[in-house]
């Protein structure tokens, strides 16, 4: 069954989500990074975390709470380590210093073969997915973990959330050998909990062995939905805790309070997140088997685990990618009807014109 989807230009949609963090009172900088990430979710079809996403996540849990300082200074602390910086973030928009923290580890790439930032006191910063895709662009090998927002995953044969959906996402620079990155990126729960807001706002059902309601029994209904479990059982479970840990290593506290404000007890209530990106060069033996380089090499790996009858397999990216080209084809991003409308309610709140469902090109995908 195909769905009718609305194609909203690139720049209509930036400077809209720029406005609205603007008036939030974000600096016009920080307004324009959260408005790249979101453009870039949208671009590849990430629908979880576009700029509806984002600006509801503000809401509840950033400027419009106390876990977000709209023009935080990062403060950078000392290190005895050159390929590693640690950052206060000081709740700056997490979009920001994400990418601070990606251009700050490519640098580092460059001089030291790897680059790591770990960030303490951090804002979400939504898709990692985006941050990877443009770190593979350019070249590099990159990894990036954080901690949820909020405590909504019940671990493994356990009945209380106490773990994120704790996200990992990793780039590789495999563009020359198949067009475009390799990027593998999830939610360490069945679904993210921005899937579940997207599927009340399209009237679906979440799918088996998901969620749980307030009672711990499995739903799918997304508006019973109360937390959500861990993919593939321990396996889910283990690669959430790792983010945990992670972040607790960092300066990151107890995952069952991040970003609940009422009690003043001197814990720490917010996320942390860890970049790594790895030159390609730091890695390479060169010792490749018939004379191949190491971009050929690569290559000639993918070739052989899509060989052999598996011609017809998916490589981690490869939707994104194709939902990539779609949008530059008809020369926009893609919103349904719901997310247009929600778009309309954010334009009412920044005092601009509504997109129109009756002027904007349509598709069915």
């Amino acid at each position: 069954m195909s769905t009718k989807f609305f194609i909203v230009p690139i720049q209509d949609h930036n400077e809209l989500v720029a406005a609205a963090y603007f008036k939030r009172g974000f600096t016009a900088e920080e307004s324009n990074d959260a408005a790249r990430l979101s453009a870039e979710a949208a671009r590849h079809g990430i629908r979880t975390h576009n700029a509806i996403k984002a600006l509801h996540l503000d809401e509840a849990f950033g400027s419009g709470s106390q876990g977000c300082v709209p023009g935080a200074e990062i403060i950078e602390k000392e290190s005895r380590f050159s390929a590693v910086k640690i950052w206060d973030a000081q709740k700056k928009l997490g979009q920001s210093t994400a990418y601070r923290a990606l251009e700050k580890c490519i640098q580092m790439a460059d001089t030291h073969g790897v680059g790591i930032v770990a960030v303490d006191n951090a804002f979400h910063y939504l898709w990692g997915g985006g941050y990877m895709i443009e770190a593979a662009r350019r070249g590099y090998i990159a990894y990036t973990n954080c901690t949820a927002a909020l405590a909504e995953v019940v671990p493994f044969k356990g009945k209380f959330p106490t773990l994120g959906t704790n996200p990992h996402s990793w780039g590789f620079p495999t563009t020359d050998a198949i067009g475009y990155p390799i990027v593998v990126d999830w939610a360490t729960s069945v679904i993210a909990m921005g899937r579940v807001e997207q599927f009340k706002r399209e009237g679906m059902t979440l799918p088996p062995e998901a969620a749980v309601d307030a009672e711990g029994n499995v739903t799918q209904d997304p508006f019973k939905a109360s937390s959500l479990l861990p993919f593939g059982a321990h396996k889910g479970y283990g690669l959430s805790l790792v983010n945990e840990l992670v972040a607790g290593l960092i300066g990151g506290s107890l995952p069952t309070i991040r970003s609940r404000w009422t009690e003043k007890d001197g814990e720490k209530r917010t996320p942390c997140f860890f970049f790594q990106v790895i030159h390609p060069d730091a890695i390479s033996s060169g010792a490749f088997a018939k004379e191949r380089n190491q971009a050929a090499n690569v290559k000639a790996v993918i070739e052989d685990i899509l060989g052999h009858g598996n011609e017809g397999c998916l490589l981690p990216g490869q939707m994104e990618a194709d939902t990539a080209k779609l949008t530059e084809e008809h020369g926009g991003l893609m919103f349904s009807q719901a997310e247009v409308e929600a778009f309309g309610e954010l334009s009412k709140e920044c005092g601009l014109p509504a997109w129109s469902m009756d002027t904007l090109k349509s598709i069915n995908v």
